[in-house]
């Protein structure tokens, strides 16, 4: 753990190390592509960079790691970290390049606080640095390890079996292995990563839920929404049956643990693709215990998946859905017109959540579970790209 002496520096320079974050993470992603454009080209997610969300998600990730040091000196924050190593396993993050990353984050902060940095601020920063380096090494070690394959090599090549197109812009891919290994397998509320060779020969990579859970099938199913972005476009456009995708392992560590307490799965937008392959596993383990199913979306019919799942929870014997539509028409029980809102829905002791979509719709029903007093720790959530919850307070 942190040592006492860097304990103190940090705690004294954290505000300031805080403010800068956002410039020393943008200066750091600088420096680190103009020496290897490969990684900005081939790892790195483009439109993110562009965007600034990439860095700011850094930002905050340092940050709240740092503080949490503080905060419990006596452990080290393996949730936090958790969800980050997930994210790096799929991509096949190696621990040489947390090195690289290194050298550009001490220019970077370098750069950016000049003689404000201390041989001693730089080595309780530096602790720091590698305490949590090192930590997701330790963890992405093991999720390698626990799916059977080489650090850092977790591609396989996939075909493209099928595609059924679930609204105009939300499509779902069938993918079946193409070499001779069997499917790896998975927990509902996992992702894979999907790696493609774009026009202009870059290979980018997006993470995409798992919609299905199908036990023992050797296939697997994506289901992707079209956005302002390269790789879902080049799915929807150019990838049809035939087609081989670069895929990873599945990942992620949104996955129902305890199916001994009441469960609420509330999604909106394609964030309802992990709830419905978390409905589907529960219905195919006998699950009888209570379950509130919440969706929001712009209408019914860009409800992808809509049909799955309806029907899904309807085969759970204590299952209640509650959909919202922001446009008509609502008309089925448990319907209604607007925004999510959990005020009139029994929150049953012992509750425990799962949360899927975008960002303000899962604080929105985070804040509305922690009113009513669901604690904290009870309340799970999934988050497409870099996790800006973080970097957001």
């Amino acid at each position: 753990m942190l040592s006492d002496a860097s304990a103190a520096v940090v705690r004294a320079t954290l505000p300031a190390v805080g403010a800068a974050l956002d410039e020393i993470s943008s200066r750091l992603y600088s420096r680190l592509f103009a020496d290897h454009p490969e990684l900005s080209r081939d790892l790195f997610n483009r439109a993110n960079q562009t965007s600034g969300v990439q860095r700011q998600a850094l930002a905050g990730a340092i940050a709240a790691f740092a503080g949490a040091l503080l905060d419990h000196p006596d452990r080290r924050p393996d949730a936090l970290l958790s969800r980050i190593a997930h994210k790096h396993a799929s991509l096949g993050i190696s621990p040489g390049q947390y090195r690289l990353v290194h050298t550009h984050l001490l220019g970077a902060v370098a750069e950016v606080l000049g003689d404000a940095v201390t041989e001693e601020v730089a080595a309780a920063w530096n602790e720091v640095y590698w305490l949590m380096a090192n930590g997701l090494v330790a963890i992405e070690r093991r999720l390698y390890a626990e799916r059977g394959v080489l650090m850092g090599d977790t591609w396989r090549p996939w075909t493209v079996t099928g595609r059924v197109q679930e609204t105009p812009d939300v499509t779902t891919f069938a993918l079946a292995p193409a070499d001779t290994a069997p499917a790896p397998a998975f927990r509902a509320g996992q992702y894979v990563s999907v790696r493609v060779e774009l026009p202009d020969g870059a290979r980018q990579t997006r993470q995409y839920s798992l919609s299905r859970a199908t036990t023992g099938c050797p296939r697997r199913y994506i289901t992707v929404k079209r956005v302002d972005g390269e790789v879902s476009a080049h799915l929807h456009d150019r990838i049809h049956p035939g087609a081989t995708v670069e895929v990873s392992a599945p990942y992620g560590d949104v996955v129902i643990q305890d199916t001994g307490v009441p469960l609420l799965l509330a999604s909106a937008g394609i964030g309802c693709t992990p709830m419905v392959a978390m409905l589907e596993e529960l219905g195919a383990n006998g699950h009888t215990g209570p379950v509130t199913v919440v969706h929001a979306d712009r209408s019914p019919t860009t409800h992808a998946l809509r049909a799955d799942h309806l029907a899904l929870a309807g085969k759970l014997p204590a299952a209640q859905t509650r959909f919202w539509y922001e446009h008509g028409p609502a008309e089925a029980p448990g319907e209604a017109l607007g925004r999510a809102d959990l005020t009139d829905i029994p929150l049953a002791p012992g509750l425990t959540a799962y949360l899927c979509g975008p960002l303000p719709f899962m604080r929105a029903v985070r804040d509305q579970l922690l009113a009513r007093g669901v604690p904290a720790d009870r309340v799970h959530y999934e988050v497409f790209g870099p996790d800006l919850w973080l970097a957001r307070g």
